[in-house]
């Protein structure tokens, strides 16, 4: 039986090259995992094992790693960084208890950071901060401490203090215990020496001391009067302070060094084992109804005495076949046992399980509470999926996941190709649920639908390599929408009479503009049984059918609130049936008489560019329809944080370099859908129209 207050769930997480999975190298190598440390630039990192991730130098899919330090044992999940990515951080903080959040020295606070620590906060996990890369140019601890303050308006607590910046980095200072850690050139972590505080640093961290003293014994009272009397708090009691502290994200202990040069690591591990929660100090996971989705007031304990209750997080396909990855929240689970999976009420036998070390596996006969493992071979397990004991049936609550915005058209090159590509896109669709992919039923062509350029373009690229399937691949298109704005009273009767009983069914409704991001909403308010109540479930059923479809160019439609307030019916002719189809031509009739526009989706845009070229820059976002929000000059640039529509954006990365000379970045993520103006309307409208009349 291990003990679960030695276990630490954790997540590395951060903005694009901040350096995470450099981060995570150095924890393998620290803990004895790995003996010579691959670099990301080599393209030999051991979590980054997909070759399109190996060639970019990015992270795409999260990869979980398990090792040991100081008697705990942590289980690392390694997070991509890029925003079309966003959804492998969004259900790895699902199944962490912990995390670390990495930033860069000299970068700072990026946009992506941003995303990603309100994504924590949503899940309230406890994190530490770690300030990466201060040998590098323009580092600066102090501005980035100040940017976590402004920016995240997060409470960061200052545990080390850098000596030296830049190229005279040289170690850190641990403010709690006052004591100095130098490392040599040689670059190995474990040559370093523990000296005094350099002289000239003595008051600086006498002052962060007392902050950080002051800090945690606010988590105390009795600790707090005793301090403002003059009694200094011994450093267990500190620590366990600062442990409380971080578990409630009151504060979040920040760190500092340089992973690349092994500087500062070991401090950092420290703290996950100190302040970091273990599984059993988290708020345990909540269980919700299967049928509405509502917390039923239960949760899944964290105990490995209680019935079996895991979530499916990821699903990966490998050389080994299916992985599916599973955080266990409470009791065991055993090889060969039987689990029952409660989204599809189908019992599924547990084969071989696995503990990952990147792409190398441990075999294992059981696992608990508390641990993430990888089951080989599991068939119909999806993402957000539970899995219990087939005795005690329970779901977890479900993770979220946003809609994709952009979509293309591919087509297999060869003839032979397609079922070889409905088999590995069916695949890959299981493992990323932000990729999602129809057929145009009047055309007959794939589309493929994702969160930008990026992902669809990394999509593609592993057809091609992992599954050996050739794409020609179509412009990429914007997922349009339509509404209504103004408000509409109508009335409709559908009768049709064929020898015998006929078909008869009269409404009269009010069609409105709903509130942004209601969606659908049906209300009946007729009185004295006009249309009986038996029939207002159809009637709702024949407006909602028609949502998916708009009048103008055939986009789903947003935000529709329809009323029925008036109607008649035959006693012998009227039937669910024909109630539907009078709410469908209802639908057709009166939409186009409610003022129907077309919206489409606007992206929160934040470039960052040198600051000769900003003009340029904001020029070009200018033309692009764009709207300028904010400006943020800092040591290396400029960043402009703006809206523009994302049809604007195709391609927008390469023009960029051109203005800025390969030194501009930018990184969007969808904000909202905003009406289109006339000029774009007409084009888009004409355009669906051309391709429905080419069919």
């Amino acid at each position: 039986m291990a003990d679960l207050s030695k276990y630490r769930n954790i997540g590395i997480f951060a903005h694009v090259d901040a350096g995470k999975t450099t981060t995570t190298e150095r924890i393998l190598k620290l803990t004895g995992k790995i003996h010579k440390t691959g670099e990301v630039h080599d393209g030999e990192s051991t979590t980054d094992f997909m070759e399109q991730e190996a060639e970019r130098g990015i992270t795409i899919q999260s990869a979980a790693v398990t090792c040991e330090w100081k008697g705990h044992r942590l289980n690392v999940i390694d997070t991509p960084g890029h925003v079309d990515f966003t959804v492998e951080v969004y259900r790895s903080l699902k199944v962490l208890d912990g995390g670390i959040g990495v930033f860069c020295g000299s970068g700072g606070v990026e946009p992506q950071s941003e995303t990603n620590w309100r994504y924590a906060n949503e899940s309230e996990v406890a994190r530490v901060i770690f300030v990466n890369k201060l040998d590098r140019m323009g580092a600066d601890f102090y501005r980035v401490v100040g940017q976590v303050e402004k920016v995240l308006g997060a409470n960061p607590l200052v545990m080390t203090l850098p000596i030296g910046i830049e190229d005279q980095f040289t170690g850190v200072v641990d403010v709690l215990e006052k004591k100095a850690y130098v490392w040599d050139d040689t670059g190995l972590p474990e040559n370093y020496e523990v000296t005094d505080v350099p002289a000239d640093m003595v008051d600086k961290v006498e002052e962060y001391h007392e902050m950080l003293v002051e800090s945690a014994v606010e988590q105390d009272d009795d600790l707090m009067e005793a301090y403002m009397e003059g009694e200094m708090p011994s450093l267990e009691q500190i620590k366990t302070c600062i442990r409380k502290g971080t578990r409630d994200l009151a504060f979040f202990p920040t760190y500092c060094g340089s992973a690349f040069k092994n500087k500062g690591m070991q401090l950092v591990l420290d703290a996950v084992v100190d302040y970091l929660p273990s599984p059993t100090e988290v708020d345990p996971q909540p269980l919700t109804d299967k049928e509405t989705g509502e917390p039923t007031g239960e949760v899944a304990t964290v105990s490995a005495d209680e019935p079996l209750k895991a979530l499916a997080f990821k699903i990966m396909d490998d050389r080994f076949g299916a992985l599916t990855f599973i955080r266990i929240y409470s009791g065991r689970m055993k090889k060969g046992d039987t689990v029952l999976n409660s989204a599809t009420g189908k019992t599924e036998r547990i084969g071989r399980m696995v503990e990952m070390q990147a792409d190398e596996r441990n075999e294992l006969t059981e696992a608990q509470a508390g641990d993430i493992i990888a089951v080989v071979g599991m068939k119909n397990v999806q993402t957000g999926h539970t899995l219990c004991d087939p005795k005690h049936e329970c779901t977890l609550e479900a993770m979220i996941f946003p809609d994709p915005v952009i979509s293309i058209a591919v087509a297999p090159k060869d003839k032979g190709g397609n079922e070889k590509m409905g088999i590995a896109i069916g695949k890959m669709v299981a493992e990323d649920p932000s990729f999602q992919v129809e057929t145009d039923e009047d055309s007959g062509e794939t589309i493929l639908k994702g969160m930008g350029e990026l992902h669809l373009d990394i999509k593609v690229d592993i057809l091609k390599r992992t599954y050996g399937v050739e794409l020609v691949v179509g412009q990429p298109q914007v997922a349009y929408r339509e509404t209504i704005t103004q408000e509409v009273e109508d009335s409709y009767t559908h009768k049709k009479q064929s020898g015998g009983s006929g078909q008869f069914g009269k409404i009269d409704y009010r069609i409105k503009p709903g509130e942004v991001g209601s969606g659908f909403k049906f209300s009946s308010t007729v009185v004295g049984g006009n249309v009986p109540k038996e029939f207002w479930p159809a009637v709702e059923k024949g407006f909602k059918s028609m949502m998916e479809e708009g009048v103008l160019a055939g986009f789903p439609v947003l935000d529709v609130e329809v009323e029925l307030f008036d109607g008649g019916f035959h006693a012998v002719d009227s039937s669910a049936i024909a109630f539907e189809i009078a709410a469908k031509g209802a639908f057709r009739q009166s939409i186009p008489k409610a003022g129907a526009q077309l919206l489409e989706p606007i992206m929160k845009v934040d470039v960052f560019t040198p600051e000769d070229n900003v003009g340029d820059v904001i020029g070009d976002l200018n033309r692009r329809r764009g709207m300028i929000k904010d400006q943020e000059a800092g040591a290396m640039g400029v960043r402009i944080k703006g809206e523009v529509p994302l049809s604007e954006m195709f391609g927008y990365i390469g023009h960029l370099r051109t203005i800025t000379s390969g030194r501009g970045q930018f990184s969007m993520e969808f904000s909202h859908y905003a009406p289109c103006p006339a000029n774009v309307a007409e084009a888009v409208i004409a355009a669906e129209k051309e391709k429905k009349a080419a069919k």
